[in-house]
C-alpha cells in the first residue's frame, strides 16, 4: 500500500512535532510543544471534482473529502465508510446539512447545521472524532487477553456550551475511553448544561469549575503539557484543538457549495459565494479556510463576532491581543462595526454565550500559513513555526502580538469580519421571524449574530452595485438551547409561543432529569487533575 502523502502527515504550528500519522495527531490531540496539529501540505482537489462531487450524498462527499487527508494504509477504504456512515446515521434531516433560501431576493442562504443528537454543529465533527477514538482504541487493544493491560483514551475538554453534549454524546459509554468536560458554572444555557449533565454513563464526568471557559480552556491545555499527568495517561482531546474537528467540518462547505448551485438556473455561470459565520474558537470559519485552500470558488470567508471581538479588532488593526486598545487609540485601528466606544476588560457576556471566548485557540493554525506565506518564503516550515512560536509567547506574556503589515494584507485577502452588539442580535431574530420570507423562521442567538453580518454585507453589495453575489450564513445550533435570547427577542409577540414554535420534544422535561456534575472552584490545573484522576479511580481505570 503507498506511503502516506504530506497531506496525510502532519506537523506543530510551534514547529517542534513534525511527521505525526493521522491516528497520532487525532489521539494526541495537542503537540508536546502546545502547537495544535497541521497536515504538512493542504491537498489539491482531483481535477474532474465538479463533476464527479456534484451528486453524491453528505455522506458520500465526506469519504472524498477525508480521504485526501487520511491514509489507506491508516484507515482502509471500507473502514473509513463505515466510520462516515456510522456517524451520521445519527441525524434527524437525510442531507445532514441542508441548506435553505433565507431571503431568496437577497440571495442570502442559511446552512443548517444543528440536526445531529445534540441540536448544535458540533455533532457534526464529534460523532466522527468518537467513531475515531473508539476505531484506534479497538484496534490497539485487539489480541489482548483477559486481565491483560488495555490501551485507555483520558479525553479531556473544555467547553463555552455545545462542544460538551457534543462530545459527552459521541463518547458515551464507548469501552476505553474515559472523558472529562469542563464547563464555566453559570455560563452555558440550562438546556445546555441538563444536556451534558443528565448524562449517567460511568465513563461520562462533568466539571462544573469556577471562572470562565478561556479559564477552562487553559487549564485543559496545561494538563496536556502537564509533566505527571501526559506521560502516565494516554490524554485525548474533543476540542476544535483536534484535527479531526476541522477535518469533519470542511465537507460541509462542499456540501452546501453543491446544494447552492443545485438551485441556479441550467447554464447559469457560478456565483460569487461568500460565507458568514459566527465565530468563537475559529474552527468553523478554519474549516472553510482549507476548503478554500483545496479549490473550492469561496470569494470570502467573514467572521462574525460578538462583543468579545479578538478576531474584529485583528483584522483591522494587525493587533491580535486578549485586551483591546484603550478609547483614546481607537481612531488609529477603527471602531468596532457597531460603533461602541468603550470596551470593558475580560470575557463579556453576551446572548450568544458560545462564542465568549477571549483568545480564539484555532486562530493559530490560521497563523502559520500566514507566516509560512509572509515570513518563511513560503517553503520553510521550521521558520513558520519559530514565528508562530514567538507570536504565541508574546500574547502569553504580554497579552498582545502584533503581526506585519505584509501577514495583515494576507489574512484581509480571505477574511472580512464583523462585530455584532446584542441588541443587533435580538433586533435580528425578530426581524426574520416576522419578515423573511421563510416567516415564523426562528434563529438561535449565535446564528443571529451571523445572519445580522449578513444583512448588513447583503445591503453593502447592493450600494456598491455588485450583481451574482450569495451569501451562505452558518446556522450553529437549535434555538431551543437559548430560549432566553430567544425570548428575549419575541417574547410579546402574539404570532410567537415557545413551546409550539421552537421546543423539540426531545427537550421535553430534559432539566427535570437526574444529574451527574461536580463542582469544581477553580481552574487551576493541580486541583482539576485530581479530580480526573478520582474520576478514573471511580471507573476502575487508575
Amino acid at each position: 500500500m503507498a506511503a502516506p502523502t504530506a497531506s496525510q502527515t502532519y506537523l506543530s504550528t510551534r514547529g517542534g512535532s513534525t511527521g505525526f500519522s493521522f491516528e497520532a495527531a487525532v489521539l494526541k490531540g495537542l503537540a508536546s510543544d502546545n502547537g495544535l496539529f497541521i497536515p504538512e501540505a493542504i491537498p489539491a482537489l482531483p481535477s474532474d471534482w465538479q463533476t464527479r462531487w456534484s451528486k453524491l450524498s453528505f455522506q458520500e462527499l465526506a469519504y472524498e473529502v477525508l480521504s485526501l487527508y487520511i491514509s489507506p494504509s491508516e484507515i482502509p477504504a471500507d473502514d473509513l465508510k463505515t466510520l462516515i456512515n456510522k456517524s451520521y446515521s445519527t441525524f434527524r434531516h437525510p442531507d445532514i446539512t441542508p441548506l435553505k433560501s433565507l431571503i431568496p431576493e437577497d440571495n442570502l442562504h442559511i446552512l443548517e447545521l444543528f440536526h445531529g443528537p445534540t441540536f448544535a454543529f458540533k455533532d457534526v465533527a464529534l460523532q466522527f472524532v468518537g467513531n475515531l477514538f473508539e476505531y484506534f482504541l479497538v484496534r490497539k487493544n485487539a489480541g489482548k487477553k483477559e486481565g491483560e493491560k488495555r490501551h485507555t483514551l483520558t479525553v479531556i475538554g473544555a467547553t463555552s456550551g455545545d462542544t460538551g453534549s457534543a462530545a459527552i454524546y459521541g463518547l458515551r459509554g464507548k469501552k476505553d475511553v474515559s472523558v472529562f468536560i469542563l464547563h464555566p458554572k453559570g455560563r452555558v444555557s440550562p438546556i445546555q448544561e441538563a444536556q451534558m449533565t443528565t448524562v449517567l454513563d460511568a465513563n461520562v464526568h462533568n466539571l462544573a469549575v469556577g471562572g470562565t471557559f478561556d479559564d477552562c480552556q487553559d487549564a485543559v491545555k496545561s494538563l496536556f503539557s502537564h509533566p505527571v499527568l501526559s506521560k502516565t495517561h494516554n490524554l485525548g482531546a474533543v476540542n476544535s484543538i483536534n484535527w479531526a474537528r476541522i477535518l469533519a467540518q470542511i465537507v460541509y462547505y462542499f456540501h452546501s457549495y453543491f446544494a447552492l448551485l443545485a438551485t441556479l438556473p441550467a447554464g447559469a455561470p457560478t456565483p460569487k459565494i461568500r460565507y458568514v459565520v459566527p465565530t468563537g474558537n475559529f474552527g468553523d470559519i478554519l474549516a472553510g479556510y482549507f476548503a478554500k485552500r483545496m479549490g473550492l470558488p469561496i470569494d470570502r470567508l467573514v467572521i462574525s463576532t460578538n462583543s468579545n471581538d479578538i478576531l474584529d479588532r485583528f483584522l483591522k488593526t494587525g493587533r491580535y491581543e486578549k485586551q483591546p486598545v484603550p478609547p483614546s487609540q481607537e481612531a488609529q485601528g477603527g471602531l468596532p462595526a457597531d460603533g461602541s466606544k468603550a470596551h470593558e476588560a475580560g470575557v463579556k457576556e453576551t446572548l450568544s454565550p458560545a462564542m465568549d471566548i477571549l483568545v480564539s485557540s484555532n486562530f493559530e493554525r490560521l497563523l502559520w500559513y500566514l507566516a509560512l506565506e509572509c515570513e518563511a518564503a513560503g517553503t520553510d516550515h521550521a521558520k513558520a513555526g519559530a514565528v508562530v512560536k514567538t507570536w504565541m509567547d508574546d500574547l502569553k506574556t504580554s497579552g498582545t502580538t502584533v503581526v506585519s503589515q505584509a501577514v495583515l494584507d494576507a489574512a484581509r485577502r480571505d477574511f472580512g469580519s464583523e462585530r455584532v452588539s446584542d441588541e443587533d442580535t435580538t433586533a435580528t431574530i425578530r426581524k426574520i421571524f416576522t419578515e423573511a420570507p421563510s416567516a415564523p423562521y426562528v434563529l438561535d442567538p449565535h446564528t443571529a449574530v451571523g445572519i445580522a453580518a449578513s444583512l448588513r454585507l447583503v445591503q453593502r453589495t447592493k450600494e456598491d452595485g455588485e450583481k451574482d453575489v450569495h451569501y451562505v450564513s452558518l446556522s450553529t445550533a437549535h434555538p431551543a438551547k437559548f430560549n432566553h435570547a430567544v425570548d428575549l427577542a419575541l417574547g410579546g409577540l402574539g404570532t410567537y409561543d415557545f413551546e409550539r414554535d421552537v421546543r423539540p420534544v426531545e427537550f421535553r422535561g430534559l432539566e427535570a432529569r437526574e444529574k451527574r456534575v461536580r463542582f469544581v472552584e477553580r481552574a487551576d490545573p493541580e486541583v482539576v487533575m485530581k479530580v480526573v484522576l478520582e474520576g478514573l479511580e471511580s471507573e476502575g481505570k487508575e
